[in-house]
């Protein structure tokens, strides 16, 4: 099939890539024409594993484009995917519609024969019926059927989840659109896929209610660990005690220093606005993002605390800066407010991440960005782990307290045993962990 995709972002490039592995002949579309020149010369804009390779084999192979026209692409497709942003809009919290908008319209007028148009973008309930009526009013002959198709991409594990997800969901009550997406989900019947077809406002509103139950598992194992903390419990311990239980699951349990990225923090409080909007309250959502923001200035005063309650003049090395391994994302990242914070407690601060340097400094001031985790460590006061790459699970812990000052680490993520840590000589703490 000929797919057109609007928007060459995170999800509008792995789901174009993925799409084009399946066999699909696949134009991606974006406006940046710089962005499309660098797509166009093997650079890929984000940082996500084993996605240069798949880009590259699947252009080669001639099944894989990039254009900042999107005439022919529009016009000879199949299905038209609209995968572009939809950040928080300034002043309300509501999410930007304006970008899904202008891409409808833009549809409208290129369409040939039948085509179906593809909400990709997180959007509110109802974005698809004004999608729909864009269309109509750009193009009243228009044949479309417009379908909700939200993506559950884990950024770091975004093509695995694309190929094996738990779950395909289509919103539309229109056959010839369902025959359509199956289609181009066929690859997946393979696996016995569940593809889940409901009404297309019913498709908008599982994805945000998805993205804000993972939320508040996330919310609710930090406060739980905040308890473990107080009461002398484990909540490592815990959360296995609790994630063994089918109903509940082990995943998303793991205490920390908050959630961040492009997908939860926006979600949820769009999801807040929806459903004040309707006069619906959703009071543990409002809940968890108070909770969430309040976290993460918690863990700066974490390393305070840990510090006899004062940083002033200390040097601190954070180990990660991006919100999780695996991705250069630093939308919303706890290690912004932890930076923050700790500056304006009068802390020097040293910070070393694998993939979201370029990212932080656009973010950060006054931070020195080093080469390595031994560099930042070095001629540090204390050596702060705020995101769990795999390379910190393995420091060279001798190297560590030779570089440090003092042997002092605080451990944002738990990836260290505390025994194990004090009987090399440290002093740490971590999350949720008395013992």
């Amino acid at each position: 099939m000929r797919v057109a995709m609007i928007g060459t972002g995170y999800v509008g490039l792995v789901s174009g890539t993925c799409f084009a592995d399946f066999g699909h002949i696949v134009t991606c579309i974006d406006k940046d024409a710089s962005k499309i020149d660098a797509l166009n010369n093997g650079q890929i804009p984000i940082y996500e594993p084993g996605l240069q390779d798949l880009v590259a084999k699947n252009v080669e192979e001639n099944r894989l484009f990039f254009t900042t026209d999107p005439a022919q692409a529009i016009k000879e497709a199949d299905a038209v995917f609209i995968a572009v942003g939809t950040p928080t809009r300034r002043g309300d919290g509501h999410a930007d519609l304006s970008y899904v908008y202008a891409a409808a319209e833009e549809i409208a007028g290129l369409v040939d024969g039948f085509t179906v148009v593809v909400t990709k973008s997180t959007v509110p309930v109802g974005t698809g019926d004004e999608v729909e009526a864009i269309i109509q009013r750009t193009r009243p002959d228009a044949d479309v059927a417009v379908v909700s198709n939200p993506e559950f991409l884990r950024e770091g594990a975004a093509i695995n989840d694309f190929k094996r997800p738990d779950r395909v969901v289509v919103g539309t009550e229109n056959d010839q659109a369902v025959e359509v997406m199956q289609e181009l989900y066929r690859p997946l019947y393979l696996n016995e896929t569940p593809i889940i077809v409901t009404k297309r406002r019913t498709s908008e509103l599982i994805k945000y209610a998805a993205n804000a139950f993972l939320a508040v598992k996330i919310t609710f194992i930090n406060e739980i660990a905040d308890l473990c903390e107080k009461v002398g419990a484990n909540v490592q311990e815990v959360s296995r005690g609790i994630g063994l239980d089918n109903r509940i699951g082990s995943k998303f349990l793991h205490a920390g220093p908050g959630y961040g990225g492009s997908c939860f923090p926006k979600d949820t409080l769009a999801l807040s606005k929806i459903a004040a909007d309707a006069g619906s309250d959703l009071k543990i959502v409002d809940s968890v993002i108070e909770v969430n923001s309040d976290r993460k200035k918690k863990m700066a005063q974490k390393v305070i605390d840990f510090m006899g309650g004062d940083v002033q003049g200390k040097t601190v090395a954070l180990l990660g800066l991006a919100f999780k391994p695996n991705t250069d994302d630093m939308r919303e990242a706890p290690s912004i407010n932890i930076v923050q914070k700790l500056q304006e407690a009068g802390a020097l601060i040293r910070a070393y991440d694998p993939a979201g340097m370029e990212e932080a400094s656009r973010m950060m001031s006054d931070v020195l960005f080093c080469d390595g985790p031994y560099h930042a460590i070095e001629n540090a006061d204390v050596a702060v782990i705020v995101t769990e790459w795999d390379q910190f699970r393995a420091l060279d812990l001798d190297r560590v307290k030779t570089l440090l000052k003092a042997p002092k680490i605080v451990d944002l993520r738990n990836i260290y045993k505390a025994d194990y840590m004090s009987s090399r000589g440290f002093e740490y703490t971590s999350v949720g962990r008395s013992y």
